[in-house]
């Protein structure tokens, strides 16, 4: 195993984010590529926003991509704990020594004053953030504010230098020196700061590549002088470009389902996801569309990654999950089905769900497409939508009753005999296929969308198709 270590650290305050998930996924892929560790860790020092719940959630997603680690919450490893909140004496050790270098200090301005102090800066001109007020107090100035019963904040002392991150996505960006003002490491309540944990947990941990989104750049120069003042060697960054939405905004809520949970729900692949999530801002070569995890893991290279944003297509990855549905055969197929179905209040026959599957594999864009295709199989109490019940009452008298009298003549009861029955009573009748099936196909099925219908009807049997024609 080489020496590359990557790492994912999620937030648990709700279900995985997919840009989350393609962080994860890149910096799986990076490790596993070289050979190296990959790290779940958990960043819940804000008790106030994560939960137990979302907490498994991450992991159970993370899972069912098929992502895994060598070293996390659930089994360890020799840089634990790997929950930032059980981390709390490490985050006090490596403060005492910025305190003690003097690249941290006590800082006791008010909420107040450093509101007016922003005000001020903003109606000057001058940037708004912190102006270094208590970075040069002398020992009798701390003293009286300790005596005044101050409350405090611990922050750290920026280096007063221009500062390059060498990302491996972005090149060389650089950060002026001033640019990045003093920032907060303990709170007054004395919390860990999410940059200082970051920091912290980065070093301890060996971490020598942090690849994630670009919202967090900004944070990488303090991440790395951070663990710099505590003598170690921060890791190379690459910052991967957010996804964003046709309109060209980052992906939200407002763009549609967001969530790898959410997806997993409507019936998407894990393969078909990973699959898309990878070619977001990545790429094998300009023709592969299709690539398996093993294949990403033995291409996968940085240098591919694009610095501009990548748009979620929710149709482009349905018509990506068709062609995954369509790779699997007719078991697994069904196997998968048969969760959405049992959903939906369905009890399948398996073997019935089995031999359906080569009659909607090619219409299904989704898993959950299955309960609109199928619910006529598996129930008795066929309800007409709206569209069908139209359809029949169009119908002329007494047809669908001529249709049944003629499929009782049909046997064998298979799909050909079916079609040449249908065909032969559609001829007597003067009636195109389409106008003789439409009807038949709303009182067998509900619906004016299904299976073919002679396959349908052979599924259903002659009985069952039988009675439903006589109760239209």
């Amino acid at each position: 195993m080489s020496d590359v270590r990557c790492r994912f650290a999620p937030a648990p305050s709700g279900s995985i984010h997919v840009g989350n998930a393609r962080s994860a996924l890149f910096s799986w892929a990076f490790a596993r590529h070289h050979g190296g560790t990959f790290v779940l860790r958990v960043e819940d020092t804000d008790a106030g926003r994560v939960s137990e719940e979302a907490f498994h959630g991450v992991m159970e997603s993370l899972r069912w991509l098929g992502i895994d680690w060598d070293e996390g919450p659930d089994i360890g490893g020799p840089h634990g704990p790997y929950r930032q909140s059980q981390r709390g004496d490490l985050y006090d050790l490596s403060v005492r020594q910025l305190l003690e270098q003097e690249d941290a200090y006590p800082c006791y301005c008010t909420p107040e004053e450093l509101e007016e102090r922003r005000r001020a800066a903003q109606a000057a001109g001058r940037p708004p953030g912190y102006d270094g007020r208590c970075r040069t107090l002398s020992d009798e100035d701390r003293a009286i504010r300790v005596l005044e019963g101050r409350p405090k904040v611990i922050r750290f002392a920026m280096p007063q230098r221009d500062l390059v991150v060498q990302d491996l996505v972005k090149g060389d960006v650089h950060f002026a020196a001033g640019a990045m003002q003093d920032f907060v490491l303990v709170r007054s309540d004395g919390s860990p700061v999410f940059l200082l944990a970051v920091a912290v947990d980065d070093m301890l941990m060996g971490m020598t590549h942090v690849i994630r989104g670009e919202d967090l750049l900004a944070s990488a120069p303090r991440n790395a002088a951070v663990i710099e003042a505590l003598g170690g060697t921060p890791p190379r960054y690459g910052h991967l470009p957010l996804l964003v939405g046709a309109d060209r905004q980052p992906l939200s809520k407002r763009h549609g389902s967001t969530s790898v949970e959410a997806f997993q729900e409507q019936g998407f692949l894990p393969e078909a996801l990973v699959n898309y999530l990878a070619l977001l801002g990545w790429s094998k070569d300009a023709e592969t569309t299709f690539l398996t995890r093993h294949e990403l893991v033995a291409a996968f290279d940085l240098s591919r990654v694009s610095s501009n944003p990548a748009a979620f297509d929710t149709k482009k990855l349905e018509w990506m999950n068709n062609h995954y549905i369509q790779r699997l055969d007719h078991e697994e197929l069904a196997a998968r089905c048969l969760h959405f179905l049992t959903a939906a209040g369905l009890s399948p026959d398996l073997e019935l769900l089995r031999r359906a599957m080569p009659l909607v594999r090619e219409r299904m864009k989704r898993l959950t497409d299955s309960v609109e295709l199928l619910t006529f199989l598996f129930t008795d109490d066929v309800e007409l939508d709206q569209k069908a019940l139209a359809i029949v009452a169009k119908a002329s008298a007494g047809y669908l009753g001529r249709v049944g009298e003629a499929l009782k003549a049909v046997d064998p009861w298979v799909s050909a005999q079916i079609q040449a029955g249908m065909d032969a009573l559609a001829e007597r009748e003067g009636l195109s296929r389409k106008n003789a099936f439409q009807p038949v196909r709303a009182a067998v099925t509900g619906s004016t969308v299904s299976p073919p219908l002679p396959e349908s009807m052979e599924l259903l049997g002659r009985e069952r198709t039988l009675e439903r024609l006589g109760r239209s």
